[in-house]
């Protein structure tokens, strides 16, 4: 374990089932415990600190550990691919951990979020998640002109503008943009043209609503 955190220079690693099902994660740090509390070395005591204090009972199990099972942290707290960058960050700061195995509808590992990978979201500019909005939204997924709509960005709060020709697709719109990275809440000043029945929520032309996380 201690030789795939370094050759990948990770600082966790998910614990899985054979059926990839995460049963835990074992952080960098546990490996360090175990090393400290096994040592008989004086000097190991300095690397004992707020991080590494644990109580005297998992201190026992750590220092018996011989495999990820005994060591791991478990249950694992995981996010799903779908849920935003701003929930992830929630349940790391709630949970004190960090990183988050991401596990499919089956609970089946598919990935790993750590807070460095978060932290390089929150550091995106409002124009980039601009671009973001236009591009992968409306012109990728929504297969619209990239002057169809208006998109504003202020400290990651969206503001849509400008009509679209059915009325079913301003949800659509609205949950696509919030689900970009880095956006925080969307502003929706979005009209349309064809009332096609098919929105789950009235929106008027010209009505605006708001969306904020």
């Amino acid at each position: 374990m201690a030789r795939l955190l370094d050759q990948h220079r990770i600082s966790g690693l998910p614990v899985v089932h054979h059926d990839d099902k995460v049963l835990g994660v074992l952080p960098e740090t546990d490996l360090i415990r175990r090393q400290a509390v096994k040592s008989a070395v004086p000097s190991a005591r300095r690397f004992e600190g707020p991080t590494l204090r644990r109580s005297p009972r998992r201190a026992a199990a750590v220092a018996r550990a011989k495999t990820a099972e005994a060591l791991m942290t478990s249950p694992a707290i995981t996010v799903h691919p779908e849920q935003r960058v701003a929930d992830a960050a929630r349940a790391m700061e709630r949970r004190g951990v960090e990183r988050l195995p991401v596990v499919d509808e089956e609970d089946r590992l598919i990935g790993i979020a750590t807070n460095r990978d978060l932290l390089r979201v929150s550091l995106r500019t409002d124009e980039v998640i601009r671009r973001d909005v236009i591009v992968e939204v409306f012109t990728c997924a929504m297969c619209l002109p990239p002057d169809a709509v208006t998109a504003s960005v202020r400290d990651g709060m969206v503001t849509l503008d400008e009509r679209l020709k059915h009325r079913s697709d301003i949800p659509l719109a609205i949950q696509l943009t919030y689900r970009t990275d880095g956006v925080v809440g969307v502003v929706n000043s979005l009209a349309y043209d064809v009332d096609d029945g098919q929105a789950t929520t009235l929106l008027r032309p010209g009505k605006q609503s708001r969306h904020v996380g």
